[in-house]
């Protein structure tokens, strides 16, 4: 009995001692199996040209692999549309073994129309050797940029002769960029320039360009050099200067809470005497939580303390001025001006009933430009949408 004891003692200890061998055999084979790379594939963001161009979708391997690791691939449309916007692809990609990534290319399509931004994806699925930790990524395409611009030449518009007239200057803005000959951009906010506005205007081509003949000024909502909104402000100061005779400029005008755009004038001897002594004539002025109502105004007075200033305002009887062409027009003799749109007459003024402080028997020059915010037209507000764009077919001097 004692014999047969020890036997069956030592026939479970040898289960036991075989039963462990097997645990830790199996324990060191987990321990030693290497978990799959994860592979991630990253958006691409690109300005849209005037040639096809490629999106490099990069895919990326978080750590190297022995083996080859392998994806497929395909296009998926956002309000990017296939084979209008871009080339649709699929397929499947492959990364060499020991390798960290590779690129799945995708041709977007040539285009210089300044529209919305668009976007499209790059789907990946069906991994080899590898799990996905990032499965979809954005091709955003910028077409916000883009130097083509459509205008409907519908609206008013006046001849380029008048009887006993010469036309002795002109800017038709036909070429492919502003003939900085004539015109100056004027950079900066400028402390408000005077009026509490709000952006900061420059000359780059996301906020001034010329197509189809029209130059455009473009007011954004954007952040850049400290200031949320962008524009443009150019002048003929130094350049081309004016004393009498009659002015037409077409354009179309923007809109919204907060938008301010003007085709104005001032003396050309500002530097020497400041304003208002200088004088001002504002052709056109409009608030753009007012799109059918435009002002004419012309200001003066020795000094700032006495500023002056003669006004009135123009209302659409249907429609509203951003909906197509008007022409706002000038008449400038001695001793009087004219503010007229579409040939309408609705402000005069003259050196009688403005006194010894009239100012306009002088050198003027333009100034065109799309304010935001100020204390007349006050800030943008929800309401508002960006861009927002002055578009002028010609500026015309008749003496």
């Amino acid at each position: 009995m004692q014999t047969n004891h020890f036997l069956t003692i030592k026939s479970h200890l040898f289960i036991f001692f075989a039963f462990g061998i097997t645990l830790l055999s199996c324990g060191k084979k987990k321990s030693s199996e290497t978990p799959l790379p994860g592979i991630s594939i990253a958006g691409v963001e690109q300005q849209r040209t005037t040639s096809d161009n490629v999106f490099k979708f990069k895919l990326t391997l978080d750590k190297a692999f022995s083996g080859t690791v392998s994806v497929t691939y395909s296009t998926l449309e956002g309000t990017a549309l296939s084979n209008k916007d871009f080339i649709p692809a699929s397929g499947t990609i492959t990364i060499p073994a020991n390798q960290l990534e590779t690129t799945i290319n995708v041709t977007v399509k040539a285009d210089s129309l300044r529209t919305t931004n668009k976007y499209f994806y790059v789907q990946i699925d069906n991994p080899s050797n590898c799990t996905i930790k990032t499965n979809k990524a954005a091709g955003n395409i910028i077409n916000e940029n883009g130097t083509y611009f459509p205008v409907p030449n519908t609206g008013y518009t006046t001849p380029a002769t008048y009887p006993g007239m010469t036309m002795v200057w002109s800017d038709e803005f036909n070429a492919n960029q502003v003939n900085t000959s004539d015109w100056t951009f004027e950079n900066g906010n400028n402390n408000g320039w005077g009026n509490n506005e709000l952006e900061y205007y420059t000359g780059r081509l996301e906020n001034v360009f010329q197509s189809a003949g029209n130059l455009i000024i473009e007011a954004r909502q954007e952040n850049f050099s400290g200031f949320a909104y962008t524009s443009t402000r150019m002048i003929t100061k130094n350049k081309q200067k004016f004393k009498y005779g009659r002015i037409d400029i077409r354009a179309i005008l923007p809109k919204g809470k907060g938008i301010w755009p003007a085709l104005w004038m001032l003396g050309n001897n500002i530097d020497a005497v400041g304003w208002p002594a200088c004088g001002e004539i504002d052709i056109m002025e409009l608030l753009g939580q007012e799109p059918n109502k435009i002002y004419g105004t012309v200001h003066y007075g020795p000094t700032l303390a006495t500023h002056a200033s003669k006004g009135n305002s123009y209302v659409l009887s249907s429609g509203s001025f951003d909906q197509q062409f008007h022409v706002y027009s000038l008449v400038w003799a001695q001793d009087s001006v004219k503010i007229l749109v579409d040939d309408i007459e609705y402000l005069s003024a003259n050196a009688s009933n403005i006194g010894s402080s009239y100012p306009f028997n002088s050198d003027f020059f333009f100034i065109f430009n799309v304010a935001v915010g100020g204390g007349w037209p006050g800030s943008p507000d929800g309401t508002t949408s960006f861009p927002q764009r002055m578009i002028v077919d010609y500026v015309r001097v008749f003496q």
